[in-house]
């Protein structure tokens, strides 16, 4: 096979909205503190049309409570570069097995009926217990949101791009993982890391699945990102654990993970990427 030539000057400038004309679905994307919003809001700077996914029961169950949606498209509209670009939100309890697929479908019809990326970043929140607390309703709980949905999410985005003309560019998943697999683990949240760590586990072989289509497949650990959950003297120990001496913000693995999206990472995938600044357990 003859080398790819080197790219000419033209090519080595930077298009300022290289996503322009392309489509994303981000799940769990329902708070302006969280990661999702941050995603999204990157992705639509970037020129992207973007459906967000939210579930607010959930987050209205949690200590840092639920935000109104219309808020939350709100700021994605206002980050918005292109002004042709689409900004469209919708339920949906991802816990369902049926939903995956009915919300794939949703977003890219939302969207003008293509679909070229996918954040899966929703998961399942809250302490869900040590090895001596741990049961069989939690441990199913968090395989069927944090894992189990994001395969099908995968399975539905995959056939979309099936039928789209061979090796059609801008193809993208990106799955999100935690500090599982680093010094120290997770040994209080165990039915949340092992689903975390079973999305790492399988990103190698949804990379390969997924080559001949020209999709990349990536998983991101954002590694602990201030997004309200935390206070107090905990909060100030994780701060102390990274060299900057701060949190996470939410708009730092934001910004990877959009560019993960642009044809400048093209050539990446398969891979398990840490964006925590250096956080030492």
């Amino acid at each position: 096979m003859p080398l790819l030539p080197a790219p000419t000057a033209a090519q080595l400038r930077r298009d300022p909205l290289p996503l322009r004309g392309r489509t994303a679905l981000v799940t769990g994307a329902s708070r302006r503190s969280g990661i999702g919003y941050a995603v999204a809001r990157r992705l639509a700077a970037l020129g992207a049309s973007v459906y967000l996914h939210h579930h607010v029961p959930h987050d209205a169950a949690m200590p840092w409570g639920a935000d109104r949606i219309e808020e939350v498209v709100a700021g994605v509209r206002e980050a918005r570069a292109d002004p042709a670009a689409l900004v469209a939100e919708g339920p949906g309890d991802l816990a369902d097995p049926a939903v995956p697929a009915e919300l794939v479908h949703r977003a890219a019809a939302a969207l003008g009926g293509r679909l070229d990326i996918l954040v899966a970043n929703h998961a399942l929140s809250g302490s869900d217990g040590s090895l001596a607390t741990i049961d069989a309703a939690a441990l199913d709980a968090h395989w069927a949101v944090d894992a189990r949905s994001v395969i099908l999410l995968v399975q539905a985005y995959a056939r979309l791009r099936a039928v789209l003309p061979p090796r059609t560019p801008g193809g993208r998943v990106v799955m999100m993982t935690s500090g599982q697999d680093h010094d120290g683990g997770m040994p209080g949240e165990l039915a949340y890391s092992l689903q975390k760590g079973a999305l790492a586990s399988v990103t190698g072989s949804l990379a390969a699945t997924l080559a001949p289509d020209a999709v990349t497949v990536n998983t991101v650990n954002p590694g602990p990102v201030d997004t309200d959950y935390c206070t107090g003297d905990d909060y100030e120990r994780i701060a102390a654990m990274s060299p900057a001496g701060r949190w996470g913000m939410p708009d730092d693995p934001a910004r990877l993970i959009a560019w993960l999206a642009t044809d400048e990472a093209e050539w990446i995938t398969g891979q398990v990427i840490d964006s925590e600044g250096g956080f030492a357990r």
